[in-house]
């Protein structure tokens, strides 16, 4: 006869188990979840206040990620993740010639063996006018790598994610010919550049060239994203392409960031001056298409399960009708268009939601509306979208008339109506989504006399109730381009004024204890 168990062994058989799939009450993920629904409940005290602890005016664009703040061309950091935002660094005003383009900001992996210590912090991924890629700590401003792109065959312009915090994409401005050499028709083939790394270590995928001969002279942009190559063209067409596919028939050979190379007749390192990058990736004919579809504005977007997809119909006429179809086989879904009918001067949007729920929201000036797809009944192959929530902006029920009668009996008709947007009615400005809280933000903002006045509002993201309305105490101007971030307990709201002033006011959360008490 077997021997019982000792005491406990019981219990413990099952937290080792409860441990292999994934459940363990005292790991760091399950820790800090609850510190985040503690978080959320504190926010949403009636008790808890924010309150504006800094603000600051610049000449040059203000930037914010992860709890920092970027002035200057990214030259001055601070931290505003202390009672009050301090300096991380600043470095000497820089020259023309090593003016920031874009910045994308990386985040170590967790659970990777990395090949340095630095890698484990946070680090900028910034791009220079003279194409050199850097990486700098996040800390300290301190160049950590150098990554010569190209000479001045091309000009590298932007910074993007195909994956984000694993595979980053450069693109480069269109190439366009300067107008004496159009005047004696000069073809020019190349229309962009792209230049894909993995990263954390830092490594050189490829580099492609998009061009007239393979994608036509039409292309108006071009996009990695998702393992997909998109392509847009003048005519409102969007292509995509199977990136990998692309990378498995086309590449000539890899190459490693930092090692000799001897390239069509030329030897050099790999990333460094004066060579930069091989171009190693040859279209030479049009690869296999995944998928195509024509939308006003070359606006589309591919979300929800099972998969579909975004679009307005090719006409200026249709500019604020979203067709939502199947991805599968392009069927329009059971109310699949969706038309607000907004009679207003900034058009109504849509978009997957971020929360990767599947959901849709669509915002016009007084309505969000949060969308879900779901099966028809006694119909499983056709799928319809209904309404999970709205949110209706706060606005006084009066009603115009078009034809008022004055005390002489002079009938007197208005020539014409309020738009839905007018700054005199509450009116919905952004919408975004804070993923470590679940709660969804509006700004609404009313105009009352000569100021605007706005507040951030967090909404359950389940149900869509109202939760807390914080005011912003800076006058808001419609004219102007806004930005909001909400990150747990801050606030931050940066603005761009006429001939390039911008501001940038800083909001944190404080809880009135004596409230608390009571």
């Amino acid at each position: 006869r077997a021997a019982s168990r000792a005491p406990g062994a019981h219990n413990i058989c099952r937290l080792l188990t409860r441990r292999a799939h994934g459940f363990y009450a005292r790991d760091a993920g399950v820790t800090h979840r609850k510190n985040l629904g503690l978080l959320r409940k504190i926010i949403c005290q009636e008790s808890t206040k924010f309150k504006n602890v800094w603000t600051t005016h610049s000449a040059s664009p203000i930037a914010y990620e992860r709890g920092r703040i970027y002035l200057d061309n990214y030259q001055c950091c601070i931290s505003s993740i202390a009672q009050e935002p301090r300096i991380l660094y600043q470095k000497p005003k820089c020259s023309k010639s090593e003016k920031i383009e874009d910045a994308l900001l990386l985040e170590s992996p967790l659970g990777e063996m990395l090949p340095s210590p630095s890698d484990y912090k946070s680090s900028l991924i910034v791009l220079t006018v003279q194409n050199w890629l850097l990486r700098l700590s996040a800390d300290s401003g301190e160049v950590l790598e150098k990554i010569y792109l190209a000479g001045s065959c091309c000009k590298f312009r932007y910074l993007s994610w195909d994956t984000p915090q694993e595979v980053m994409v450069v693109k480069s401005a269109q190439n366009k010919l300067p107008a004496a050499a159009r005047q004696v028709s000069i073809q020019q083939s190349v229309l962009f550049y792209l230049a894909v790394f993995q990263v954390l270590p830092l490594s050189f995928v490829g580099m492609l060239e998009v061009n007239k001969k393979v994608f036509g002279s039409s292309v108006t942009d071009v996009a990695v994203s998702n393992g997909i190559l998109i392509v847009m063209y003048s005519m409102g067409l969007v292509r995509l392409y199977n990136f990998q596919a692309i990378l498995e028939k086309f590449m000539e050979q890899p190459f490693h960031l930092g090692r000799e190379f001897n390239w069509n007749g030329q030897v050099g390192v790999v990333g460094k001056y004066p060579f930069g990058l091989p171009c190693n990736i040859k279209i030479t004919d049009t690869p296999p298409l995944l998928f195509e579809a024509s939308s006003l504005e070359n606006a589309f977007q591919i979300g929800g399960y099972p998969w579909h997809y975004i679009i307005t119909p090719n006409k200026k006429k249709h500019k604020g009708v979203f067709h939502i179809c199947s991805l599968k086989d392009n069927a329009l879904a059971k109310n699949g268009i969706q038309d607000m009918k907004c009679c207003s001067l900034e058009p109504d949007w849509i978009y997957f939601h971020p929360d990767m729920s599947g959901r849709i929201i669509h915002v016009g000036p007084n309505l969000i509306k949060v969308l879900k797809l779901k099966e028809v009944k006694n119909n499983t192959d056709q799928m319809e979208i209904a309404e999970d929530f709205t949110i209706v902006a706060s606005r006084e029920n009066c009603v115009s008339n078009a034809v008022t009668v004055t005390a002489s009996g002079r009938v007197v008709k208005k020539r014409f109506n309020l738009l839905d947007d007018d700054p005199e009615q509450e009116t919905f400005k952004i919408v975004d989504y804070e993923d470590e809280l679940d709660l969804l933000s509006a700004v609404a903002v009313t105009e009352i006399g000569a100021d605007g006045r706005a507040h951030l509002d967090f909404h359950c993201n389940e149900h869509g109730m109202l939760l807390k309305s914080i005011p912003l105490l800076e006058s808001w101007d419609v004219t102007y381009s806004h930005e909001v971030y909400f990150d747990k307990d801050l606030v931050l709201h940066i603005e761009q004024k006429p001939n390039r002033r911008f501001s940038c006011y800083v909001y944190q959360m404080v809880c009135d204890t004596a409230k608390d008490d009571e």
